[in-house]
């Protein structure tokens, strides 16, 4: 049974080891990012994270990672039984291990991440795929989408600026705000890697395990530091 999908961005730098000195300049998102885990711990302690990586893959919640190539060994894990370090685990589903923390500690997390250049057909289809297959079981389960928004927001900004960008973020905010699934589903993948919309598959999986309007929006976090455009919320259906 499908309950919430919760949606979190994933800037190593919401590590406080990792951020350093900039530790208190991400607390907002940090604070907004586990309190939402919390809140979909409390309704599921089953999940299925979706992330993008460099190719499509699906990891098991045997698995634990380190952030150790971002500058810390902070070692996450995705239930409590992983024993398997992964020293190479992508970034989502290092944020999904280390954000399963502030929910109950029974919590799995299973993790599949799509490609950044995946069609929109076919994300639509796997949210559709997942989406059947969570309401089979009649366990609650929750679903953590982990994406970012442009990443061209600013001069100083890891992409850079582009003057498309506040626009096309503005645009996405008021989607990830109001669970617009028609705008996610139509983005386009060749304009959002130009202007450095790196979720863009994740939110268009995200569209289709919904395959229409959340009964509910909440937002508890929108903001662009660094000039990284980042989301917190949940959705419910």
């Amino acid at each position: 049974m499908f309950t919430a999908a919760a949606l979190v961005p994933s800037p190593p730098l919401l590590i406080p080891e990792l951020a350093g000195g900039a530790a208190a300049e991400t607390d907002e998102l940090r604070l907004a990012s586990k309190d939402v885990a919390a809140r979909l711990g409390a309704l599921s302690t089953r999940w299925t994270a979706i992330g993008v990586g460099r190719t499509e893959c699906e990891i098991p919640a045997t698995t634990a990672g380190t952030f150790r190539g971002y500058g810390a060994d902070v070692r996450v894990a995705l239930s409590p039984a992983a024993s398997a370090l992964d020293p190479e685990l992508p970034l989502a589903a290092l944020m999904a291990g280390w954000l399963r923390a502030a929910a109950p500690a029974e919590t799995v997390v299973d993790a599949i991440l799509v490609a950044e250049d995946t069609s929109p057909v076919y994300c639509a289809e796997l949210g559709a795929r997942l989406r059947d297959r969570l309401e089979a079981d009649p366990r609650p389960h929750g679903v953590l989408v982990i994406a970012d928004g442009a990443r061209t927001l600013t001069a100083k900004a890891p992409g850079s600026f582009d003057e498309r960008a506040p626009e096309a973020q503005a645009e996405l905010d008021r989607a990830l705000d109001s669970g617009d699934t028609e705008y996610l589903a139509e983005l386009d993948p060749v304009a959002c890697l130009d202007i450095g919309i790196e979720g863009r598959a994740a939110w268009q999986v995200l569209a289709g395990l919904f395959g229409g309007a959340p009964s509910e929006c909440r937002t508890y976090y929108r903001g662009a530091p660094y000039g990284v455009g980042y989301h917190v919320g949940m959705w419910l259906p």
